[in-house]
């Protein structure tokens, strides 16, 4: 199994990229690197999972990609963005105040 094996998910990924998603940190060839360096990780993980697992999994900041066992010889293969928006407030976590 190779990176080519998901040539299909990788470009359809890169078309949704492309057309919806504004990242300040990749552009579409940054994205395509990371997706193939991305895949690379998900096949080794995939390949080298223990015996009651069923998932190779790799992620950075934006892309996850998951490849999943099925009952063909060929993983499913899922590509993920994580989102988030620069305006999102992050919650601050409140520290209890001792009563004395």
């Amino acid at each position: 199994m190779t990176v080519e094996t998901f040539k299909q998910e990788i470009a359809a990924a890169l078309r949704t990229y492309e057309r919806h998603i504004v990242c300040l940190d990749k552009t579409p060839p940054d994205c395509e690197a990371s997706l193939v360096s991305l895949m690379e990780k998900a096949i080794n993980a995939y390949e080298n999972r223990g015996a009651n697992l069923r998932h190779g999994i790799a992620l950075d900041r934006q892309i996850t990609v998951i490849l999943s066992q099925t009952d063909s010889d060929r993983p499913l293969c899922g590509i993920y963005f994580n989102l988030h928006s620069p305006y999102h407030k992050k919650t601050s976590q409140r520290t209890a105040k001792s009563v004395g």
